[in-house]
């Protein structure tokens, strides 16, 4: 029996990059996949259907996970089709590399409701249902900008380490009813998002590359698949930051 056979998966901003790449391991590893998508809306469509080539049920929803409305739209729309989800993957966010005097308060706010109030509101939704089936995989994508600062700006840094935080509280309140909650800080991984970055970023990397997507996809179906592991936060950063 595959290990999340029987178990429904919704994966946020998973039309591309490291979203993609869990939401693909996830069905590799059986699981059902919901796919939520911004504005991408044939890349999610073409994520579907490599998922369904593995045999697995796949569905794309379009949500703006940030607003209440739209996240209730989105549940609602996977229990309907796929059933119940028991494994969300909060990938969902925004970058824009910015000096720390060009960040406002209109920015700042922005990059809180997107990155980190996103994770709150989706988490909420979906937790009724782990709890009634006394399963649950709650894991929260962050970044290695969250513990040393990282070159995106202040209001990237902030609403990332905010995310550490929301992830300690829920693998601390639900451990006991079968759901854990960690957390993946990755560095800087090999997707469109690094064209933002500075150039000589591969520089300070010790192993002198990026990461790939894929390391981690099967670093979340790692995690996932664990009943004991909850409360952690996983650094894959090529060396970049040493917890």
């Amino acid at each position: 029996m595959s290990t999340f056979s029987g178990r429904i998966a919704l994966v946020t901003g998973a039309s591309r990059g490291i979203g993609k790449a869990i939401a693909i391991a996830l069905a590799h590893a059986g699981a059902d996949v919901a796919v939520n998508f911004h504005s991408q809306s044939a890349a999610a469509d073409a994520v579907c259907k490599e998922i369904q080539s593995l045999g697995r049920k796949c569905i794309a929803v379009q949500a703006d996970v940030s607003q209440s409305p739209d996240i209730d739209r989105l549940v609602t729309a996977v229990e309907n089709d796929l059933g119940p989800i028991t494994i969300l993957v909060n990938n969902a966010g925004i970058a824009r590399l910015l000096p720390a005097e060009q960040v406002t308060e209109e920015i700042w706010n922005e990059f809180l409701r997107v990155n980190l109030t996103s994770v709150f509101l989706v988490t909420q939704r979906v937790l009724p249902a782990m709890r009634a089936a006394k399963w649950g995989r709650i894991l929260n994508l962050s970044s290695v900008a969250a513990q040393y600062g990282g070159v995106v700006g202040p209001h990237y840094s902030a609403s990332k380490a905010g995310i550490l935080g929301l992830t300690h509280s829920y693998a601390a309140l639900f451990a006991k009813e079968g759901i854990t909650a960690n957390t993946i800080a990755p560095g800087p991984i090999e997707t469109d998002l690094t064209a933002v970055l500075p150039k000589d970023v591969i520089t300070r990397i010790p192993v002198g590359a990026f990461g790939s997507v894929d390391e981690v996809g099967r670093l979340a179906v790692t995690i996932a698949s664990s009943p004991f592991i909850t409360g952690q936060t996983f650094n894959i950063n090529g060396g970049l930051y040493f917890s």
